[in-house]
């Protein structure tokens, strides 16, 4: 828990005041009702510890990847096994990229790491590219850090140059952490797990936060074909770690057949709604595939649309972005609109549109 220290992530909607929450990047589906089922009926086993080794979760994610059960660690959420990773692996020097989700380097530097920043561009829509190759040559980082699509800017990562950047990793003896949290609410997304067995220095970390609208529970998992690496990780983790609810959660989401492409269909129309008319507003909006949109707009619109209930995650605090940049997440259409309505008439209100 947070004791005395700014939240520096969205989602807080507990202070009094927000109907309307943009600020995190949850399905806008909310949670599945067999979720919410298979949670109360776990709940007349409160009085026991919860299963250390998540052995029925664990064989349902089996299934689900199509990759080995050992391949598997269970967490507390994505940040718990970012942490538990930092400290496992120890890395003396690590590249990330900016802008990107600000817990790697948080999780780094909690085992004294020094983090290079890899700056990716407006003008380049913030796409990673070749280029990156060469930072690395000139690093020569012990660790790597990327996420897929990129968190703020739903950006994916082409596969064949993940490649690239694994084989520089077994080159030169690196790890690969890369978060897929988001690529299952992308539809031209593709996976890097086809490349764990070839290259046990890749680690792939999912949760099940976004996808299934489950961040009040706390539940993820990394897939890694190093085994020691894995124990090594769980070791830096608390026992008892996942909750009993949380695992059978787990398991009930990974049976549902058709939510996450119904969710898809959601995402797609409505992102490209939004998109329209921020675009429309003048504001500049960077392509995503994700579930969620970054976008250049005036001064004081997060404190402004406050006022109004509505929150939006201000992207100041992320490096390589700053004052004016904001990120939305895709909402339900009413809620989409009700948005864009207030945005509006900040923007009269601060003459900034007519």
């Amino acid at each position: 828990m947070l004791y005395q220290t700014e939240n520096q992530h969205g989602g807080d909607v507990y202070g009094g005041g927000i109907t309307l929450d943009f600020s995190a990047n949850t399905n806008p589906l909310g949670t599945p009702p067999s979720v919410l089922e298979a949670v109360c009926r776990a709940l007349p086993q409160l009085h026991r510890y919860p299963d250390p080794y998540c052995r029925r979760l664990v064989q349902a994610i089996a299934g689900h990847e199509q990759v080995p059960a050992s391949y598997i660690l269970c967490g507390n959420g994505a940040a718990d096994l970012i942490y538990a990773y930092c400290a496992a692996l120890r890395p003396r020097t690590a590249v990330e990229l900016a802008p990107t989700f600000m817990e790697y380097s948080s999780g780094l530097a909690q085992v004294g790491c020094r983090v290079e920043r890899y700056f990716l561009h407006q003008a380049q829509n913030f796409d990673l590219d070749e280029r990156f190759l060469s930072f690395l040559e000139e690093k020569k980082p012990e660790a790597v850090f990327l996420c897929s699509p990129n968190n703020p800017t739903g950006r994916l990562i082409p596969l064949p140059l993940l490649e690239q950047i694994l084989q520089y990793c077994a080159a030169q003896g690196a790890h690969l952490f890369l978060d897929e949290c988001f690529l299952d609410l992308t539809e031209d997304g593709v996976s890097a797990k086809s490349l764990l067995a070839a290259h046990p220095a890749l680690l792939l970390l999912k949760a099940f936060t976004k996808s299934y609208g489950m961040a009040g529970l706390r539940l993820g998992y990394c897939l890694c074909a190093d085994s020691a690496l894995l124990h090594e990780t769980a070791a830096a983790s608390p026992p008892w770690n996942v909750s009993t609810p949380a695992q059978n959660a787990g398991v009930a989401a990974l049976a549902e057949r058709d939510f996450l492409q119904r969710t898809l269909s959601l995402v797609r129309r409505e992102r490209q709604w939004l998109t329209d008319n921020l675009t429309a507003l003048g504001f500049w909006v960077c392509p995503s595939h994700a579930n969620y949109l970054l976008f250049r707009g005036p001064l004081g619109l997060r404190e402004g649309l406050l006022q109004q209930g509505i929150a939006i995650r201000g992207c100041r605090n992320y490096s390589g972005l700053g004052d004016g940049w904001y990120r939305i997440a895709v909402r339900p259409h009413g809620e989409n609109e009700a948005l864009i309505t207030a945005i509006r008439q900040f923007c009269k209100e601060k003459s900034l549109w007519q």
